[in-house]
């Protein structure tokens, strides 16, 4: 694990709070997300209305937050932070989240989560990585909002498939099964963490669970939604 280091991450100013990984002008500098819809996370004309996929066909969770779409800056980011080991990074990509979810919270009126949950990895590819991704970001998250947070809340049962090597079809029926809930999560709000959106199949597939166990609602939170 790399040092936290005490500039920004983009333009390396110095931080009098390194905590906080980027200075106020990156941060605003992020390319802002279209409208979106607050169901899928998908382009849309309103960001308070499901828009007319999540009416015809909604997804098992109920709300969706993101940063910004898959696009440089935090692309790059993301990509230092999984591939090459850069985990310092973490603790500055879940603010980002914080605060995505902080704003959609205001104009939307979300319930606050009694449980976060990260999307797991099987363990052997957790072995070659050293880490999980979404493991790392819902630690300081669970910490800053006082949440319940159990990282074998959730576990893969079995290897699969890379899923950005697959078409949507494909992902889904790599996944099926893929996941065993380890808790129980009857009447609880959760937040199910993650680094990319892409088709959503890998957070369907765990929602439907969670909804099945009884979860009273699910939020999925991550970085990037690809639009």
């Amino acid at each position: 694990m790399l040092p936290m280091q005490g500039g920004c991450w983009l333009c390396q100013t110095p931080l009098a709070l390194p905590m906080q990984g980027l200075c106020s002008y990156c941060l605003r500098a992020l390319p802002p997300l279209p409208l979106c819809c607050p169901r899928c996370g998908l382009p849309a004309g309103d960001a308070l209305t499901a828009c007319g996929r999540c009416l015809r066909r909604p997804p098992p969770w109920q709300q969706l937050i993101a940063v910004s779409d898959y696009c440089p800056p935090l692309s790059q980011l993301i990509a230092r932070y999984k591939f090459s080991g850069q985990t310092a990074l973490s603790v500055m990509l879940a603010r980002l989240i914080l605060l995505s979810w902080l704003s959609a919270r205001r104009q939307r009126g979300l319930p606050r989560p009694d449980l976060l949950l990260a999307v797991p990895l099987h363990h052997r590819r957790a072995w070659r990585r050293g880490f999980n991704q979404a493991d790392l970001l819902a630690q300081p998250l669970a910490r800053w909002l006082r949440c319940a947070y159990f990282p074998q809340g959730l576990t893969r049962r079995r290897a699969a498939l890379i899923q950005h090597q697959l078409g949507a079809g494909a992902r889904k029926r790599n996944l099926r099964g893929a996941f065993r809930l380890e808790i129980h999560v009857q009447d609880r709000h959760i937040a199910l963490i993650d680094d990319v959106v892409t088709t959503g199949s890998t957070v369907a597939e765990i929602s439907r669970l969670l909804m099945r166990a009884g979860a009273a609602s699910v939020q999925i939170w991550c970085l990037c939604r690809t639009l």
